[in-house]
């Protein structure tokens, strides 16, 4: 039986609040709902859907991909952290798009480029940016 292995969701939008007008002028896109399954963990699934966004994001003209984490899961930081994304600032104040408190505001981006991750994209590319 197949199943799958994992998700991701690559976006032009940022969830309000979080980024400067300064880094939202810098052609982004934000990586949301990053999902492995457990039955493929310890396979660098994430990785790999991490450096498909990548390389997604470069042929769109982006500079970043950025991100966000809960402000309280340190494994998952430091997670992203080993996959290259520098931590940017960590903001704490202001309420979640759903209206309750802020608790994904650790903020983190790498640059983009083209990376090789085996995988086969069924959504259409996405439109080239401009600065």
């Amino acid at each position: 039986m197949q199943r799958t292995a994992g998700t991701i969701t690559l976006t032009p939008e940022a969830e309000e609040g979080l980024w400067t007008d300064e880094e939202l002028a810098e052609p982004s896109l934000f990586v949301n709902k990053l999902t492995v399954s457990r039955d493929y963990a310890g396979q660098n699934w994430g990785g790999r859907l991490l450096d498909w966004a990548d390389d997604r994001a470069y042929r769109a003209g982006a500079k970043w991909v950025r991100l966000d984490a809960w402000t309280t899961n340190e494994p998952l930081q430091r997670y992203y952290l080993g996959q290259g994304f520098q931590h940017v600032r960590t903001v704490l104040q202001g309420d979640a798009v759903n209206g309750g408190p802020r608790v994904s505001g650790w903020l983190a981006q790498r640059q983009t480029r083209e990376a090789e991750h085996g995988l086969t994209g069924r959504t259409a590319s996405p439109r080239p940016m401009t600065a």
